[in-house]
């Protein structure tokens, strides 16, 4: 076999040590130790095992030391900061919407699009149930040995889904000893604790290894009103509640209604969270060539959000003149004074804050499974033959509520009752004006929703792997092979939800399944000394719609010792998810501008429905780019690609705010599309999914790592820049736009930084810029933001090591977005809690 040259080297200690927020430091005899070993390995976006990582797609690799330095206590947040990163991905931060789920969204082009593995296999869609992406907060960082980010399309080595990229979570293996972890930290305004501790234990026996560990951690909560940068919300729906427009004022005399709801009170930035996780890894060799690995998964999540009251908006029946009746509500002169008076339906609208009953507070138990085993040898050990075979089960189950969630029809007949002058002398209760205080009417409509969901995977892989020959330049490698794999998903929301009685959106249960059987193969050629071709061809047959093909050409040429030029060129497909399949029709409000004015709050309903015919969504990737190590600079490795996604038939929904404006200026075709009334009549507005939706992003990443020595100390710089070209989606340009319904799409995001050390102690620096854009609501520009962080470790001795660090050392406050969807700005884009201490101690005997 051939030795590594030193461009390869560089390539592998390029990919470890200069990630966007690398603080790791590799010394010159440890990586002389590994230059001299050949050996196969495992690659993240090839099933062909390599003597090196010298392949022709780009991959980042974050370690497990770089994720202590940085203080990172969630897989989400890691991945987050990189600038790989765009539109804004769910987290600790989403406080409406997320039910607790942290996901990635590699290019912005949605958590969907991006696969996420572990050890190289994937993992169960996790959340509230019938989820189209893995929550990552099922994986505990504490197992973490390192995470590889493979930033081209790899649909012809893992199916669908893999359209934007790969993260492949790698968990800590081959572990002997007994270790403990404890972290924690807050803010510098005493909240937002948050804390971990972890125990991992291993032990080797003469033909394998077991690896056992547990992890607990806590996050609390971050009220948005209590940081002074805040814009206070402003919601129609008030405590003392409005009939058609007009409130009543102290003295008892319907007013127009000027007053508006702070719902920042009530909101948090950063959602409160527990997590329980058990894990294991086994490697044990059974005989000659034969070797079976495993690995369990265990996490349960208790976590829960909080937002401002229930917002009550009813359509009251209204009585004809002079008819009494406990079915409509009956205007009365001084209404009709004021100015209320039935629609044309006969109604009049009402709403309320349900401050009487208190905010809402949504809570999550979820529970995820997740256990893989593999058996692998080889078939013949002179030729390097190899096979596997794998088989992963994966399987999620939540429990959801939502405590104060007020009934719609309780609510309207309440409403109706309170004219019966008998029981209230002294008027509508709920139309005083006045707190409610009569509990026992409170009680008859509040209740807390309650809902349940899962979703479940089967995966069985087989392969074989190896040399086929050999050509002058080295031998032609491959990998073929073969999977099944199973997916369902079910929800069922609270049955007064399901019909239609709650004041929250109305929805349908999801319930559903399908299968795909796949087969694939891998080829890598080395044509000449220099030039290398990697082809892979694989094809899936799905039980919903079909088949479908993908493709992926790559090719690597070392032009000189110091330099390599690598592209690569790939087809891609995400097949539609159970709940895009079987969701049947839910709501959401969502943060929109009525054009008409008809509608004054922020907050307006959308129904968005799903489709049992959707069709498989197709994509191209193309990546290009050169790896330069010059000879003359040891330690410094240059990295740059330019990089194009594009997607056909898109399953997505058009954009609301889009299709509102463009039916406000007269194109009728939008007004149907959305189902948009005469007058701009928005009571049914409907957003479809479909499959004329498409993407088409490009931009060029470079990377620059530099490890050297200097004042007798260890050096590692790193930079790792984004440029984002151009980023269109369904006929609208992003590109260097921020917006609070799609997040942030900035042209420049880079990240910078520089370690310093010796054997036992070492001080790291690190910044994240995120550039200048554009507020697509006010049309004006938002400011640049840069965080800076500052972290230090010490090993005492063998046993203990001490760490400590400032997340957002400055206090940098977060940019202000017109159309933000929490106070003012976007929190999944933003720092939105301030300025952050961590530490922690490690021990191990």
């Amino acid at each position: 076999m051939n030795r590594p040259s030193k461009l390869a080297s560089a390539i592998k200690f390029g990919l470890i040590a200069s990630v966007s927020t690398s603080a790791i430091t590799v010394s010159t005899a440890a990586y002389a130790e590994e230059e001299a070993k050949v050996e196969r390995i495992a690659v993240t976006g090839s099933r062909i095992q390599r003597q090196d990582m010298e392949t022709a797609s780009p991959v980042t690799v974050i370690d497990a030391a770089t994720i202590k330095a940085e203080g990172f206590t969630s897989v989400d947040q890691m991945l987050q900061a990189q600038t790989s990163m765009a539109g804004a991905a769910v987290g600790s931060s989403t406080n409406n919407g997320a039910d607790g789920v942290a996901q990635v969204d590699l290019r912005g082009m949605g958590s969907q699009r991006t696969l996420v593995l572990l050890n190289g296999r994937r993992m169960v869609n996790s959340g509230s149930g019938a989820d189209s992406a893995v929550d990552l907060n099922s994986i505990p960082v504490a197992m973490i040995a390192r995470v590889e980010i493979l930033k081209d399309g790899a649909s012809a080595v893992y199916g669908s889904d893999a359209i934007a990229g790969v993260v492949n979570i790698i968990t800590k293996k081959d572990f002997e000893g007994f270790q403990i972890d404890v972290t924690g930290g807050m803010t510098d305004k005493s909240d937002g604790e948050n804390g971990e501790i972890s125990a991992l234990y291993g032990f080797n026996t003469d033909t394998g290894n077991y690896t056992f560990g547990a992890a607990y951690s806590e996050r609390r909560g971050v009220i948005q009103s209590d940081r002074d940068w805040t814009d206070p919300g402003a919601s129609s729906f008030i405590p003392n509640g409005s009939l058609g427009g007009m409130v009543k004022d102290d003295s008892g005399n319907w007013v127009d209604r000027e007053e508006s709801y702070d719902y920042t009170q009530d909101s948090f930035y950063q959602t409160p969270s527990k997590r329980y996780s058990l894990f294991a890894n086994m490697t044990q060799e059974l005989g000659d060539d034969l070797v079976l690995t495993g690995d369990i998964l265990y996490t349960k999540r208790k976590s829960n959000q909080q937002l401002a009251p229930q917002p009550a908006n009813l359509d009251l029946d209204v009585c004809e003149a002079g008819v009494v009746s406990d079915s409509c509500i009956e205007l009365d002169d001084d209404m009709i004074a004021a100015g209320i008076e039935a629609n044309d339906k006969g109604q009049v609208n009402y709403r309320k804050r349900m401050n009487d009953v208190g905010p809402r507070i949504y809570t999550q138990d979820t529970d995820t499974l997740r256990v893989s085993a593999g058996l692998a040898g080889s078939i013949d050990v002179n030729t390097g033959m190899d096979w596997d075979l794998s088989y992963t089960y994966g399987k999620n189950k939540a429990e959801t509520a939502v405590e104060n969630s007020i009934n719609a029809t309780l609510m309207t007949n309440a409403i109706y009752a309170g004219q019966d002058t008998n029981t209230y002398p002294g008027g509508n209760p709920w139309l005083t004006g006045q707190p409610m205080t009569d509990q026992d009417l409170l009680n008859s409509v509040a209740y807390t929703e309650e809902a349940d969901g899962g979703n479940e995977q089967h995966v069985i892989s087989a392969g074989i792997s190896g040399e086929l020959f050999d050509l002058d330049a080295g031998a032609v490698a491959f990998a073929m092979g073969a999977e099944y794999r199973y997916e369902s998903g079910y929800y069922n929301p609270d049955p007064i939800v399901v019909a239609g009685e709650s004041t929250a959106a109305q929805q349908d249960p999801t319930d559903g399944n399908y299968n795909v059987i796949s087969v694939f193969q891998e080829v890598s050629v080395p044509f000449t000394d220099k030039l290398t071709g990697e082809f892979a061809l694989r094809f899936d047959d799905y039980s919903t719609f079909g088949n479908a093909s993908t493709w992926k050409i790559g090719l690597t040429y070392e032009a000189t010792d110091d330099l390599m030029i690598r592209t690569v060129a790939a087809t891609g497909f995400r097949a539609p998810s159970v709940s895009e399949l079987y969701g049947g029709n839910s709501g959401s409000f969502d943060y929109l501008d009525d054009p008409w004015g008809n509608e004054q709050d922020p907050q307006i309903l959308v129904i968005r429905t799903s489709d049992e015919d959707l069709q498989p969504e197709e994509s191209e990737s193309y990546t290009a780019g050169l790896v330069y190590s010059p000879s003359y600079v040891d330690g410094l490795s240059l990295t740059v690609d330019y990089w194009r996604f594009k997607v056909q038939n898109a399953i997505a929904r058009m954009d609301t705010q889009n299709g509102l404006n463009n039916c406000y200026a007269g194109d009728q075709a939008a007004c149907e599309a959305f189902n948009i009334g005469p007058d701009g009549d928005l009571s049914n507005l409907t957003n479809s999914l479909t499959n004329v939706g498409y993407q088409d992003t490009s931009g060029i990443d470079f990377n620059l790592a530099y490890s050297f020595e200097a004042l007798n100390l260890d050096w590692t710089v790193a930079n790792d820049t984004t440029y984002l070209l151009n980023f269109e989606q369904d006929g609208v340009d992003y590109t260097n736009i921020i917006d609070g319904n799609f997040g942030a799409y900035a042209q420049v995001r880079n990240n910078f930084s520089i370690k310093a050390g010796q054997d036992d102690w070492s001080v790291m620096y690190f910044n994240r810029y995120i550039g200048e854009m554009d507020d697509l609501g006010a049309g004006t520009k938002v400011d640049a933001v840069l965080y800076h962080n500052v972290s230090a470790s010490y090993y005492i001795n063998d046993t203990w090591m001490l760490s400590a660090g400032v997340k957002n050392l400055t206090d940098e406050e977060p940019s202000t977005v017109s159309n933000g969807s929490d106070g003012g700005t976007v929190p999944e884009v933003y720092d939105t809690i301030g300025r952050q201490y961590f530490a922690g101690v490690t021990v191990k005997f």
